[in-house]
């Protein structure tokens, strides 16, 4: 039987006695001089009282109270995010209160095409595997060295159209660089995490625009896209057919990044698949993409 603090609300789990207890440390770790309220009379206990955490997030106090005790339903969203804003909670703690109380965390911050110094340092220091930032959508927003020799350039072509999902569908050239057999998956995979991100945006103007595009661009992706498969794109075996060195096999890892929309791909060897890094590196970026300057390359 499932615990009596418990409770399932759409597929997320919300933990009623959890959730009371962070309400009530989060509650008591904050002082009248933190929320800019008047300190008055002395007080018996620590913190904030419950009256003015409910003054503040805009709630009756009997709801909060019930809430720290345990009783109350599930909150909602906007309930939530007036908690978060009382209790002056960090972004982990927000994400935290909203996984207690059984709601998916607000997306982060989206980053769009701006690659933090940070991301471009480290782009730079992974010099010795292919490495590319991509956007959610399917962006090409930056790779190595390393990667323009794996993948060739694409910095001529337009910057609307350096989307991997984009070529994927519409430049049959793309497809030769993967082996036949692998075409069928590597098809879906995109369409799915594509998926994902889509709902993750909430079918934003920029997902229905490249939605739209490629669905009158590519009968293909239009059948896919209505089979409504979802996978968010993680580490996964990623076979490349070279012009020059054949058949290579990596393993891609998919890393977050601070921002929500952006993503570092990083390609490695399998055990003992080193031989390929090595030649890349000799042959290096300016056998793909003409005369190239080093570092990370757009």
């Amino acid at each position: 039987m499932r615990p009596a603090n418990r409770a399932t609300v759409a597929g997320m789990e919300m933990h009623r006695g959890d959730l009371a207890d962070f309400l009530r440390r989060s509650r008591e770790r904050l002082t009248p001089r933190d929320v800019r309220l008047p300190e008055g009379p002395r007080r018996r206990t620590p913190g904030l009282r419950r009256e003015e955490v409910a003054a503040l997030a805009g709630m009756s106090t009997d709801y909060y109270m019930r809430l720290e005790q345990a009783r109350s339903p599930q909150p909602s969203v906007q309930m939530l995010a007036a908690l978060t804003r009382a209790l002056r909670l960090t972004a982990d703690e927000r994400d935290h209160l909203y996984l207690l109380a059984g709601h998916r965390p607000p997306e982060g911050a989206r980053a769009g095409e701006y690659l933090r110094p940070g991301m471009l340092y480290l782009l730079d220091q992974l010099d010795g595997v292919p490495v590319q930032v991509l956007g959610d959508l399917g962006d090409l927003l930056a790779q190595n060295d390393m990667a323009l020799a794996l993948f060739g350039c694409v910095c001529t072509v337009a910057r609307e159209d350096r989307n991997v999902v984009v070529r994927w569908f519409t430049e049959p050239d793309v497809r030769s660089h993967i082996p036949a057999e692998d075409h069928e998956g590597r098809a879906r995979q995109l369409v799915a995490d594509l998926r994902a991100a889509v709902a993750r945006r909430g079918d934003d103007a920029s997902s229905r625009a490249l939605v739209t595009r490629l669905r009158a661009a590519s009968a293909e992706f239009a059948v896919l896209w209505d089979r409504h498969e979802v996978a968010v794109r993680r580490s996964h075996p990623y076979r490349v057919i070279h012009p020059e060195l054949g058949r290579i096999e990596f393993d891609c890892e998919v890393l977050a990044t601070p921002a929500a929309d952006q993503r570092l791909l990083v390609f490695t060897p399998p055990p003992g698949g080193t031989g390929a890094l090595e030649m890349l590196r000799v042959l290096g970026p300016q056998h793909r993409c003409g005369t190239a300057a080093p570092g990370v390359r757009q």
